[in-house]
């Protein structure tokens, strides 16, 4: 059959119609309520000038479409405000018109994209979807609609470029193999251990479970100051299938076929001239991590997402320290001599309570019974000790010496934004009294300038800032995330002991620590109570248990004796003193052993909570 020229294709000869993505219609994957997840944080290596650029610029870049979206999101909640007989009539529908929701989000920052051509060399799709997301549920979300205690968020406001540390990436698809949009990590730990084998490792350990089986103290690998940076596989591989000629079939070789030491990969924006940014992973040395290493790495199938994070590192080139953070679809790693302790204590048969203050916790626990004859009373009060103190004391001192630094440096770089101080000003009458010459005060010590209002002329973020002043503004944060993470690792080691003594099954008054830190402020930095019930009640839920809170409004517990009498103290009463029964004890472990005697009708709510009744026990014998 023969068509003529201007005579109509017939469909079966015609060109096929382009296809567009439409909605999936396969199923959708959904992570099992019983499937946990973990975190492990990877090193990256960003030694190379050009490797660093591209990361430094990629968030950047991020960064930008971020700040235009909570920028966004500022005007939107405030025009959604504003419409009150709007809100009144539908709220939902004044929402959706004013995007203020997910896809409006999502939207609005590809519209960013479009508009700022130079992103698409930096930045994906996905990456900025990610962004719109996290702005949505971090500051929309929380603003327009209560948690489950009521609160809701305040107006959305623009972040600081400081504060700005993760780049939220894509998750895996586990229903479509070699699908992971964003960054990936690719290599494998077997390989890993090839490239970076230890020359004094026994020859005999040739997988990563023989390196996990090594006892502590013995060197796996020899990683170079510089990892070397990973070329993509070239060439062609096998597929597995042969053709109609009985041929083996073959592909071109991509990142999927990388077997060697593991890298994290980013194919870069839409629009990059530069390829895939291949950042090196650097893992531990020693043989202690490889257990950890072998449970979150040893098993690809389990990866599930990679977010680029970086932190201050004054010793770092840049100023900053890059990592990846793997998230794993399983739990977190527990050692043989954790399992063991977790199992200990899940076997106690204990039920215990604390109560915290500012100075120090308090946990006070009995047998489940209750019963004199099954066990005695446990007592432990956590507080800091005189080296933590003087410790705490110290960083206190240098926390303080590099605020003062800042502080200078910013005067004497913009010496025309502050007023001299008054001694400075009493100096400059006396020279002007006596005839002298005017004296330039090169870092004046007085109020920033300002208007009549109070406002200062100049924006601080407008202000000349030296090197040296960025140097200790890096230090300053460095130091304060180092005193962080050593809190949290004290109030996990705590936790373990408690839990160890006492049991996985503890109750503890529901106090909002926010009103303690308004009230009494750095004296709960030692102490960190809010911090340390956290971590309990973290430790609880692993070892098989489970930590309560007790509304302080129905229980009343410090207010409260064995007998049942009301015994009403100030905060300035710590010790416990009953006119009924005769009770003299610490005001504390008083009210921790009532915290152990509750019984929530609802263990999720705090209010449910009666006061507690102390069965079968002598109030004096208690304590």
């Amino acid at each position: 059959m023969s068509t003529g020229l201007g005579e109509p294709v017939p469909a079966s000869d015609a060109a096929p119609a382009r296809r567009y993505r439409g909605k999936n219609k396969g199923k959708r994957w959904s992570r099992g309520t019983d499937t946990e997840l973990a975190v492990i944080r990877l090193p990256l290596d960003v030694h190379d000038p050009a490797t660093r650029h591209r990361t430094e610029t990629l968030f950047s870049a991020t960064w930008s479409v971020k700040r235009a979206l909570q920028r966004d999101a500022r005007d939107a909640v405030d025009a959604y405000s504003a419409g009150d007989v709007r809100r009144e009539t539908d709220a939902k529908a004044w929402r959706l018109e004013l995007g203020l929701s997910r896809e409006g989000m999502e939207r609005r920052a590809y519209r960013h994209m479009e508009n700022a051509k130079h992103l698409a060399h930096h930045v994906t799709k996905a990456l900025v979807m990610h962004q719109a997301d996290e702005v949505f549920e971090t500051s929309v979300s929380r603003h327009l609609f209560p948690d489950s205690s009521g609160r809701r968020h305040g107006r959305p406001r623009a972040g600081r470029w400081w504060d700005y540390t993760r780049i939220p990436g894509r998750a895996r698809s586990h229903t479509t193999a070699r699908k992971w949009e964003t960054f990936r990590l690719h290599g494998t730990l077997a390989g890993h251990l090839d490239a970076y084998r230890s020359r004094n490792l026994d020859r005999a350990v040739t997988t990563p479970e023989q390196a996990a089986a090594l006892p502590a103290g013995i060197g796996v690998l020899e990683q170079p100051r510089h990892l070397l940076t990973p070329m993509r596989p070239t060439g062609r591989v096998q597929t597995g299938e042969v053709t109609a000629k009985n041929t083996p079939k073959t592909r071109a070789a991509t990142w999927w076929d990388h077997t060697g030491p593991l890298a994290v990969v980013f194919t870069g924006g839409a629009d990059s001239p530069h390829g895939d940014l291949v950042l090196p992973v650097r893992l531990p040395s020693g043989s202690g991590r490889w257990p950890r290493l072998v449970h979150f790495l040893n098993n690809p199938d389990s990866w599930h997402k990679i977010d680029l994070v970086r932190r201050r590192d004054t010793s770092a080139p840049g100023g900053w320290a890059y990592e990846a953070h793997l998230m794993v679809l399983t739990g977190g790693y527990a050692s043989p001599a954790t399992k063991a302790r977790r199992t200990a204590a899940a076997q106690l048969e204990r039920v215990g309570g604390i109560d915290g203050n500012v100075s120090n916790l308090s946990i006070v626990s009995f047998p489940n019974t209750f019963a004199p004859a099954d066990g005695d009373v446990e007592t432990t009060r956590i507080e800091p000790s005189d080296a933590e103190l003087a410790a705490l004391a110290k960083a206190r001192r240098k926390d303080r010496g590099r605020k003062r630094a800042l502080d200078r440096s910013r005067r004497a770089s913009n010496p025309g934004q502050y007023w001299p101080s008054k001694r400075q000003q009493a100096r400059a009458e006396r020279r002007q009294a006596a005839g002298l010459p005017v004296r330039v005060v090169e870092t004046p010590g007085g109020a920033r300038a300002a208007n009549k209002g109070g406002v200062p002329k100049q924006a601080y973020h407008r202000d000349s800032l030296s090197a040296g002043y960025r140097l200790n503004r890096a230090r300053l944060a460095e130091a304060a995330a180092t005193q962080a993470a050593a809190k949290d690792h004290r109030a996990r080691r705590i936790a373990e002991d408690i839990t160890a003594g006492h049991g996985a099954n503890l109750v503890v008054e529901d106090c909002d620590i926010r009103t303690w830190y308004r009230r009494w402020g750095k004296a709960l930095q030692a102490t960190t109570p809010g911090r340390l019930i956290t971590a309990v009640g973290r430790e609880c839920e692993k070892t098989g248990g489970r930590m309560l809170r007790a509304s302080t409004f129905t229980t009343k517990l410090s207010q409260t004796c064995f007998c049942g009498e009301k015994v009403a103290k100030t905060l300035a009463d710590r010790i416990h003193t009953c006119p009924a029964c005769g009770l003299v004890a610490d005001r504390d472990k008083v009210s921790a052993a009532l915290c152990a005697h509750v019984h929530l009708t609802d263990p999720d709510d705090p209010s449910t909570a009666p006061h507690a009744t102390v069965p079968a026990r002598h109030p004096h014998n208690v304590l």
